[in-house]
């Protein structure tokens, strides 16, 4: 039927055979993909039945691959503002009778601002820049008098506190001496910890970069001699441990202060730690702030700032609680420092917040952001556990934003799930027999559609085949044209054809060239194959017959 030429070892496997049908499972893709109406209708390939049962991507490994059985789907929104629409009766009424004395309020707090801002531009008048002093090997703390001058500051904080309705704040527990424990972490729920923690600490704090350039805060910051870092670039990650290492040991220094969630949730949920706390090894202080309320929940989750600070300045009063629990310190064994101390942290934390550590993380707050910039709905739908991800299979939030802006590019529904044909019409192919079978591996739910979550694990599950980079290479030698040494549009089609895809228009077929030709140069380098399929894996089935040395012919 067809003839063989030799072929490696790791990918001696055929593509789509009876003989490697998948054993039926509990959970996975296999027992319950059963699509016979459209098997009957495909061409024989490989002496199977062409598109009934089997793996797409069974040659990726010498042995057939388990299917992979993602976790459940987490039905926590830890990033979901709880409070109700304006259009309450409550709402209103509150808003009206609290007029006069939100416009008393906003006044406070621009004198606060003001008072606030002279008396640091002070302080910090004649004293060499935090940027430069940064650069600088060994630069010491800010002078004592400087830091007494730094009190009206910190009372202008407290005045701007009561300005958004903290008249008073329920306090339990105190701060551990600076010398027993020198980092101090918190939950992150609002733009009022970090006032609030100014006031009470004055502490060093790590900030982003982009934060200097605020107006006033951005020179308050510079005051509490923070710690600069690109949360995107590891040289900058690892400059800032370094400095956090360097001003923990020292006690001249204020404590260090970190939000080891890196950004804000509704404090419903904790999500998961970054580590630079934690690598330093020093002991750590955890602090927990809880905002008790009814009607207007105070985390700044996906409210704007603006509604956010109008609630708050029409409430008859926002409660604040924070607690400082007992110190945390790090595990005996020094290799596991980082990952069991912010465990051991998260846990303490979760425990006396009576809430449930997830493993969502900055990236998944990225993601649904940008799937809000869509203008799509249900857009916690679209956040994936990125700590979980990124642990199990490597993928980066840089490499997920990627595959999320090919998925929104699919079209999906309201809740975000998209169907197979949209899916590849993306790419410019049809849905053909061998589109469904690789379709199918994404969506282990049998409900015809997946969801973002399907379609950045099950990639990151065929990337991580043992025979993936070996694969991709091979198809590429097998594919080129040897006279230019790159993969051209007859190269590509003929490849289609032997993947026994149906007949492509002219538009489809320039849609996938130019998916496969990263630089655009109008032809497919080795550099490109590798930078697609590595980012888009599940392509590599169309390559199939190529890597195993088959030639695919149709039986009429």
């Amino acid at each position: 039927m067809a003839s063989r030429n030799p072929s490696p070892a790791s990918l001696s496997t055929p593509l789509l055979s009876d003989s490697i049908s998948p054993t039926p499972t509990t959970n996975g893709h296999a027992g319950h993909h059963n699509h016979d109406d459209d098997d009957e209708e495909s061409p024989t390939v490989c002496g199977g039945d062409g598109g009934g049962g089997g793996d797409p991507f069974a040659f990726l490994s010498e042995d057939r691959p388990a299917w992979w059985s993602p976790r459940g789907v987490s039905p926590a929104d830890p990033f979901r503002n709880g409070t109700p629409g304006w259009c309450g009766a409550y709402e209103l009424v509150r808003a009206l009778v609290c007029a006069p004395v939100a416009a008393a309020r906003l006044v406070l707090f621009g004198l606060s601002i003001a008072v606030g801002y002279a008396a640091t531009w002070v302080a910090l008048r004649g004293w060499v820049d935090v940027r430069e002093r940064a650069a600088q090997e060994g630069a010491g703390p800010m002078p004592a008098w400087r830091r007494r001058l730094m009190w009206i500051t910190r009372i202008s904080a407290r005045c701007i506190l009561f300005s958004f309705g903290y008249h008073w704040i329920r306090r339990k527990g105190k701060p551990a001496p600076r010398e027993l424990a020198p980092i101090v972490v918190s939950n992150h729920v609002s733009y009022i910890e970090p006032i609030y923690f100014f006031y009470e600490l004055f502490p060093t704090i790590v900030s982003s970069d982009s934060h200097d350039s605020i107006p006033f805060v951005g020179t308050i910051i510079r005051a509490m001699q923070v710690i600069y870092v690109d949360r995107f670039s590891p040289a900058s990650r690892k400059s800032a441990v370094n400095e956090i290492k360097r001003k923990a040991a020292c006690n001249s220094f204020p404590r260090v202060l970190l939000f080891p969630e890196g950004t804000t949730t509704n404090g419903r949920f904790l999500i998961s730690f970054q580590h630079g706390a934690f690598i330093p090894g020093y002991p750590v202080q955890p602090v927990i702030v809880r905002y008790p309320h009814v009607h207007f929940d105070q985390s700044w989750g996906n409210i704007s700032l603006g509604k956010l600070m109008f609630k708050m300045f029409t409430q008859f009063h926002n409660f604040m609680e924070v607690e400082y629990l007992p110190v945390v310190y790090p595990p005996e064994i020094k290799q596991e420092n980082a990952l069991h101390f912010a465990e051991n942290t998260s846990y303490a934390m979760a425990h006396a917040l009576n809430v449930i550590p997830t493993s969502y993380s900055y990236g998944d707050s990225m993601i649904m952001a940008r799937a809000v910039e869509d203008g799509k709905v249900n857009c916690s739908n679209y956040m994936v556990e990125m700590a979980w991800v990124k642990e199990t299979y490597g993928v980066s939030t840089s490499e997920a934003m990627a595959l999320l802006e090919d998925f929104l590019c699919m079209s999906p529904d309201k809740d975000g799930r998209v169907n197979a044909q949209d899916f590849w019409a993306h790419f410019g192919l049809n849905c053909t027999p061998l589109c469904k079978k690789i379709f199918q591996y994404f969506d282990f739910e049998a409900k015809e559609s997946i969801t973002f979550r399907q379609f950045l694990i099950g990639c990151a599950h065929l990337r991580k085949q043992p025979s993936f980079q070996d694969a991709c290479e091979t198809a590429f030698e097998r594919c080129r044209n040897p006279l230019t040494s790159h993969i051209g549009r007859e190269q590509l089609a003929d490849v289609l054809r032997s993947s026994m895809l149906e007949l492509m228009t002219d538009n489809g077929m320039m849609k996938l060239f130019k998916t496969l030709d990263v630089d655009d140069d109008d032809g497919i380098s080795k550099d490109d194959l590798m930078a697609s399929l590595r980012k888009l894996p599940f392509m590599i089935a169309l390559f199939a017959g190529r890597i195993n040395g088959e030639v695919y012919i149709e039986i009429v």
